[in-house]
């Protein structure tokens, strides 16, 4: 539900290896790139984050946001050099209380470079100072910042970090937050998580916003402007906090009630996957020209364009599901996408049998039928996809296709066990597609190299014999489309975003 980018090529970010004393030899600067092969600059290698602390001030009319980021670490290497990703302009950097020096490297490069190395496990405290207009930076010929009437929006994947704080920007780094962001008055700043406090003097309303649970740097949001805030709690005591612009026009209706079913979602949710795994969930709809929606942890951002037909349930459905299978457990590298998109879609699926309009097994059954042999679409393979189809329907579709397969492979009960075990086996942390196969395995007794195989990792339609997903045995036979297929891919034009 996402948009793409062009899978940067090699870029020359080599960090600068400056003179260092003998006597720290061993100190080496930290790699411009965690390790992900699908991109290769995002993240950095030599500390793992444990808490952002951001300070913010934002004026909307102009679009200049000044920031104070107060980054907690550890090193793990000894050090003589780091990145951070960010696109704004630097004005002081400090590494546990003393000035840093720092420049900028490659596209999204802050290379920092402390008065003295640091030894590996070494806690560190980075204070940031900086300020700019988001809108005007760029990196890989776009930009993710979104300007509104009143505001502007900060929501996107794979990245959307870099328009507005310093950050270790890969999911592998998971980490808590707190952001606070000063606004003029009139104007409100949602985050994630819970809404700790507000202030306001001279003219500016402060919000504090607490993400208490390890969040991905591309699932931290920022949204500025004029909001209609309603809150609510959940049958299962779930606080809902939703926002909606002031000048969504004729969308308005169809958006609230949409998204003010989030409660009611969340909890029937529960009842597949366990209990909710954050402290408030909700949902926002800023006044964007965007196509897509995506799973903001807490706070899923939604465009308006998502509700131009009336309401769209299905997309709730869908972004909500990701705050198990995505962002309670997230992935290890981009490669395993089908862990966030396949459930989720999933899910979608499982509201379909939940509304009448069309079961698991239907919606399988079509996919399989809708593609014939030769189709683009089963050359994909949603087990690693690559980084230039991570968001293709393939992934979603082809994807919720091999879950159903694993379903009617281990039958119901290791299949309902499997679903609400897996976020509880790996709460607040990360795991491979290699990870879900061996968590199925060991849950339902049953091998499942050859299914995961078929259905994630063979760029070809599986056969119908190796598909017992698909209740078409006889060749030739189509599938009647189930009555949710539209809605289901109504959530489908937010893929059709390639290059930002």
């Amino acid at each position: 539900m996402h948009r793409r980018i062009i899978a940067p090529g090699a870029l020359a970010a080599a960090s600068v290896l400056l003179a260092i004393p003998a006597s720290a030899a061993s100190y080496s600067p930290g790699a411009p790139g965690i390790g992900d092969p699908y991109y290769p600059y995002y993240g950095n290698g030599g500390y793992d984050v444990s808490h952002y602390d951001l300070r913010l001030q934002y004026q909307p009319k102009t679009d200049e946001l000044q920031g104070t980021a107060t980054i907690l670490a550890k090193t793990t290497q000894d050090l003589s050099s780091f990145d951070l990703d960010f696109l704004l302009d630097v004005s002081d950097v400090r590494v546990n209380g003393a000035e840093a020096a720092f420049t900028t490297s490659g596209q999204h490069e802050l290379v920092i470079t402390p008065k003295t190395p640091l030894a590996k496990g070494t806690p560190i405290t980075v204070v940031v100072r900086y300020s700019g207009v988001p809108s005007t930076k760029t990196a890989y010929g776009f930009n993710t910042w979104h300007r509104t009437p009143d505001g502007a929006v900060a929501a996107d994947e794979p990245e959307a970090a870099w328009w507005w704080f310093p950050s270790n920007d890969h999911p592998s780094d998971k980490a808590t937050y707190d952001v606070s962001v000063a606004v003029p008055d009139g104007t409100q700043a949602i985050s994630n998580g819970t809404l700790q406090s507000t202030s306001s003097k001279l003219g500016w309303t402060r919000y504090n916003w607490r993400q208490n649970k390890p969040q991905a740097t591309y699932l931290a949001t920022l949204a500025i402007g004029k909001f209609d805030i309603t809150t609510s709690t959940s049958d299962g005591g779930v606080p809902v906090v939703n926002a909606y612009s002031q000048d969504l026009g004729d969308n308005d209706g169809a958006a609230r009630a949409s998204v003010e079913r989030t409660g009611e979602i969340v909890d029937w949710l529960s009842n597949y996957f366990g209990p909710y795994p954050f402290s408030s969930a909700g949902g926002y709809v800023p006044n964007t020209t965007t196509g897509y929606a995506l799973e903001t942890q807490t706070r899923v951002y939604y465009s308006p364009k998502q509700f131009a037909n009336g309401s769209n349930t299905s997309v709730v459905v869908h972004e909500l599901a990701h705050q198990w299978y995505g962002d309670d457990v997230s992935l290890k590298g981009w490669k395993d996408i089908w862990i966030n998109e396949g459930f989720a879609r999933y899910a979608q699926w499982l509201w379909s049998e939940h509304e009448g309009e069309g079961t698991t097994q239907q919606l399988a059954d079509y996919v399989y039928a809708s593609h014939p042999a030769d189709d683009p679409f089963w050359k994909v393979e949603p087990g690693d996809p690559g980084p230039d189809n991570q968001f293709d329907i393939a992934v979603y579709d082809r994807g919720a296709a091999a879950i159903q397969a694993l379903r009617n492979e281990v039958g119901d009960d290791a299949f309902f066990a499997i679903l609400k075990g897996w976020p509880k086996e790996h709460a607040y942390g990360n795991a491979s597609v290699a990870d879900f196969q061996r968590y199925a395995e060991q849950v339902s007794g049953k091998p499942l190299a050859a299914l995961f195989d078929t259905w994630l990792f063979q760029p070809s339609k599986p056969a119908v014999a190796a598909a017992r997903a698909v209740s078409l045995a006889k060749p030739g036979t189509t599938a009647a489309q189930p009555k949710s297929w539209k809605k289901i891919e109504a959530t489908n034009d937010l893929h059709d975003t390639h290059g930002h």
